[in-house]
């Protein structure tokens, strides 16, 4: 990983969220289908990431966009969780390029990813914004802790530096869980608006993910193999049932994110962060058994 220069670096209190600047290198012959014995999972991570630079931007905008309802406290929290989120998309914009590159046609998949980001942004008022925000926010949160259960089966022969930036950023989304709600919960706060914001939030991260792995499934010549549907249809089950009743504990008056545990293994990990180099640990996946 580079260590690039940062001349404004972020002081960090009680209440304030580090800013990591983190760079990763890439070898130059990384197959997009980076975990080799399990594709299937690549893929669905790739589709993720390919909507992080639209999503995230998102997020950004509409907690800016109530900048001058906060106190000076939570403003001063917020500026650094857009840092953070500044840092991701930028990383898997740089990852992006690879999976273009190998596979051309996701191209349109993100146009219309970006076609439902400026929908929502431009006709969708400022506090349903928020709401998506926030709802995206715990279930980025909720995803970390479900890949934190299953990271040593799910990762296992992964290449190194790729799962490297996924679990980065995860383990920022256990950090920052919060953030996002609570500059909605000083501007709004409606659960109704939340738990519809979610709702699609939903429908666009999973359908998303879904078309972008399917694209790269055929350009493998695995579109129609019955082992990568059933390992996706397992995978999308399990993810399901560690998401949908928390999301809706989220949704209920009187709950929010500080509500749920945070994963250890993750968290664990973020502390090995190393603030004089701004590099984090390889992530170890080990070896896959049978």
């Amino acid at each position: 990983m580079d260590t690039p220069p940062h001349p404004d670096p972020v002081p960090v209190g009680p209440a304030t969220l580090p800013v990591r600047r983190i760079r990763f290198r890439y070898p130059d012959d990384l197959d997009p289908a980076w975990i080799k014995d399990v594709p299937e999972f690549a893929y669905a991570a790739n589709g993720l990431s390919l909507l992080m630079p639209h999503a995230e931007p998102l997020f950004i905008k509409a907690v800016r966009s109530a900048m001058g309802d906060l106190d000076d406290d939570l403003r001063r929290r917020t500026e650094c969780y857009i840092k953070q989120e500044v840092g991701h998309y930028s990383e898997h914009k740089r990852f992006n390029e690879i999976l273009r590159r190998h596979h051309p046609s996701v191209t349109r998949v993100e146009r219309w990813m970006q076609r439902c980001a400026d929908w929502i942004a431009t006709k969708r008022s400022r506090n349903f914004n928020l709401a998506f925000a926030s709802g995206g926010e715990i279930m980025s949160f909720l995803l970390a802790r479900w890949v934190d259960k299953h990271a040593g089966a799910l990762f296992a022969g992964a290449e190194p530096v790729p799962t490297t930036l996924f679990m980065w950023h995860l383990a920022e989304e256990v950090e920052h869980k919060s953030s996002a709600s609570e500059v909605y919960e000083a501007v709004d706060g409606s659960k109704i608006r939340y738990a519809l914001a979610m709702v699609m939030g939903t429908v666009l991260l999973g359908g998303f993910a879904w078309l972008s792995a399917m694209v790269m499934l055929r350009d493998d010549g695995r579109l129609f193999s019955p082992v990568s549907h059933w390992r996706l249809l397992r995978w999308s089950v399990s993810l399901a049932f560690e998401l949908f009743p928390a999301m809706l504990v989220s949704a209920l008056p009187g709950h929010g994110p500080d509500d749920f545990v945070d994963p250890i293994l993750l968290t664990t990990w973020l502390r090995q962060y190393d603030p004089a180099t701004d590099t984090m640990p390889i992530w170890e996946t080990g070896e896959r058994t049978a």
